[in-house]
């Protein structure tokens, strides 16, 4: 009796199991995109509390875990395909966010990790609810908003990766010209790939600036290795390892950022859907991938994960390699958990000295501010325009970078408004475009 051959999907079509030899090398490239974005805003905030080495790879540890289950309730979601269900089913990839590094400065600075744990929860829920009633209050967040929002994200970003470049503020070398060295050698490398490498070598042009940064400061004896030698082989995440604190001005801080990227993440779900399967995502798919945003960002602050937001170039595979089977996704998914589970690589990553993760982030954080630029520019450049975008963008950069001028005021009110630029930003953009009249056409 002849045995049939085992029928394989193809990588090209969302539903079924591909080859793993078709699938491996492609869920390696969605992981080498991702994986420098996703432990770097863990870091930053470890460095911020000057957290003990081994709370430190806590942290990268939850950050990885959390982006997986993310990730994998995103493609692979709970409940039934026509009726209530959470999670999207469509191919994309979640990880720990750069858009709420301003405000988890902040507050890491006043009220520690626990409050940003907090906060997140609070997030989670307002994320949740955005996805119950996304169609109704999308009108609200047009791109000239989310734009708005995004580029002043950019902005506030760029004088954490200056102060990374010069050593990090904390560091008794801070400026010196090794650190600068390092610096601007990794920031050459990933401007060089991303602008004249292809293939494998400009999606992973970041990971590698990295690696020769790392490999140039270890020449420099910037790197230490004995928090390597301590940290255990396998371990789980250890939830509420950090605890949690109801911080009430951190939650509206943080709370404003979910509802934001709640509607900004029905960009990525278009994007992916548009450019990969010739179609608009239907209503169902966009509910349960914000309702799932929600979720496993209240999920995660338990595990001691920081808030995910989905992955814009990640998306740019998608769109341009047309690979849209869930299972290639899914495989680096499986291959960020079980990193997390893995304490030694988390150990590794806390060794990157400052001035390389400032090298090759200040590109990041560029891209994010002319990501804005791009979603402000979609819409016409008017003078009502023009005025939401740089009243917002100037009120919420010119109060944070002059919190003295909020002395008098109570510490929610700094907290909430004087720290991050964002929620200024955020609350004037959406206000000035409800209250200023459009112009009419005869005014064009």
């Amino acid at each position: 009796m002849r045995q049939s051959k085992k029928q394989y999907a193809s990588i090209f079509e969302l539903n079924g199991i591909p080859k793993f030899s078709q699938t491996f090398p492609l869920a390696v490239q969605h992981l080498v995109a991702m994986i420098v974005g996703c432990v770097t805003p863990p870091i930053i905030v470890a460095n911020i509390v000057g957290l003990e080495a081994a709370d430190r790879v806590i942290l990268i540890q939850a950050a990885l875990v959390v982006s997986a289950l993310s990730t994998l309730l995103q493609l692979f979601p709970l409940g039934k395909k026509d009726g209530f269900r959470i999670g999207s089913a469509l191919p994309v990839i979640l990880g720990i966010s750069f858009a709420y590094v301003p405000s988890m400065q902040a507050i890491a600075a006043d009220y520690g990790i626990p409050a940003i744990l907090g906060a997140q929860i609070a997030g989670g829920v307002i994320a949740f609810l955005v996805g119950i009633c996304v169609m109704r209050i999308r009108k609200f967040f047009p791109p000239l908003i989310t734009g708005t929002v995004v580029f002043t994200i950019g902005l506030s970003l760029y004088p954490t990766a200056i102060n990374y470049m010069a050593g990090g503020a904390s560091n008794p070398a801070y400026g010196s010209w090794q650190n600068w060295t390092v610096a601007f050698i990794t920031l050459a490398v990933v401007t060089i790939l991303n602008h004249f490498g292809k293939g494998i070598f400009k999606l992973a042009s970041i990971l590698i600036g990295i690696i020769v940064g790392y490999i140039i400061a270890l020449f420099f004896g910037m790197v230490d290795f004995a928090n390597i030698g301590t940290a255990a082989i396998f371990q789980i995440p250890r939830p509420f390892h950090f605890g949690i604190v109801f911080e009430p001005s951190s939650c509206i801080a943080i709370g404003l950022l979910f509802a934001i990227n709640s509607v900004q993440a029905i960009g990525d779900f278009t994007a992916t859907t548009s450019g990969s399967i010739d179609r608009e995502p239907t209503d169902k798919e966009l509910q349960g991938g914000i309702m799932g945003y929600g979720i496993t960002n209240i999920l995660g602050a338990m595990l001691g994960g920081l808030p995910t937001a989905t992955y814009s170039q990640n998306v740019g595979i998608v769109t341009t390699t047309k690979v849209v089977n869930r299972c290639v996704m899914g495989l680096t998914a499986v291959f960020l958990l079980a990193a997390g589970f893995i304490p030694k690589f988390s150990a590794l990553l806390t060794t990157i000295p400052q001035c390389v993760l400032g090298g090759a982030t200040v590109s990041v954080f560029a891209s994010i501010a002319m990501t804005g630029m791009k979603l402000v520019t979609s819409e016409e450049m008017n003078y009502r325009n023009s005025s939401i975008v740089g009243l917002a963008a100037a009120l919420g950069m010119g109060i944070s970078q002059a919190t003295a001028a909020l002395q008098s005021f109570p510490a929610w009110v700094v907290t909430i408004f004087g720290r991050s630029p964002v929620v200024v930003a955020t609350i004037v953009a959406i206000f000035l475009n409800i209250i200023l009249p459009k112009e009419s056409k005869k005014n064009k």
